[in-house]
């Protein structure tokens, strides 16, 4: 388990300056296509040519996306810059919350039985943390809640969102609920049912 933690806090060492030079490199090439794509740069001098040859190329699979979805070609670089900084950020925390989780049941195996215990109760509340933002997230963009990726959000916290609704009133066309049932979770059902447990 040791190993694994160290090889994921190396692999984190390495990818984080990685993933800054590449948003860096990107940055300036997206810098260069987009003066070119918005005529900032004469389209027929020597680094239009090379840049249209060497660089748009790149882009392609954005630009496929972006013009199919109704954007403009000439955002194209800056979608394809935020989506490499998203997904670096993504994936580098991804990998931090795998590492932290390992060292976190490491910790709780040395403790034994009741170490485990509240490491299962700990994620337990974690994963229905989760399921609430996922739950709201979904709310943003009016996602149908029978969606196979969306009712297990649905299934986890229906118990806790139920008996709020009755007594959370609604901020004008805000529904509160979900904000109400985290704090409900995180700051007096995780403590309560931790402090019982065996240590």
């Amino acid at each position: 388990m040791n190993t694994v933690i160290v090889a994921l806090d190396a692999l984190i060492g390495i990818l984080r300056p990685v993933f800054f030079a590449g948003g860096v490199v990107l940055a300036a090439l997206a810098g260069l296509s987009y003066a070119v794509r918005t005529r900032r740069i004469n389209p027929f001098s020597s680094v239009a040519r090379v840049t249209r040859g060497s660089i748009d190329p790149l882009f392609a699979p954005v630009e496929r996306r972006v013009v199919r979805a109704g954007g403009h070609p000439t955002t194209v670089p800056w979608w394809a810059l935020a989506a490499f900084v998203v997904a670096g950020i993504v994936l580098l925390n991804v990998l931090g919350f795998v590492e932290a989780q390992l060292a976190g049941a490491a910790s709780a195996a040395a403790l034994g039985t009741a170490g485990l215990v509240r490491l299962l109760v700990s994620w337990t509340f974690g994963l229905l943390q989760i399921a609430l933002f996922v739950r709201v997230a979904a709310s943003w963009f009016r996602t149908d809640p029978r969606a196979p990726w969306l009712r297990w959000s649905y299934a986890l916290t229906e118990w806790i969102m139920r008996p709020l609704r009755q007594i959370v009133p609604p901020l004008g066309m805000v529904d509160v609920t979900p904000i109400v049932a985290y704090l409900v979770l995180a700051y007096l059902l995780q403590p309560m049912v931790m402090s019982v447990l065996p240590r």
